[in-house]
């Protein structure tokens, strides 16, 4: 049987942690900045983790599953 691809966009964009989690990052911080509050630019910055009901659906892009 032939291995399993993981999904190129996933791979790109999703990253593990330590303990397992899925670490993302935030939309709307790469054009069109001048609008957005510094404050919200701000928040933005900071890495997130993948909400729980999608955990299993980017554990199947990245055959982690």
């Amino acid at each position: 049987m032939p291995k399993q691809k993981t999904n190129s966009g996933a791979k790109k964009r999703f990253h593990l942690t330590g303990t397992g989690k899925i670490k993302r990052k935030h939309a709307f911080k790469r054009h069109i900045l001048t609008k957005k509050t510094t404050k919200q630019k701000r928040s933005l910055t900071h890495a997130g983790l993948v909400a729980q009901p999608d955990v299993n659906g980017v554990r199947l892009l990245l055959n982690l599953k």
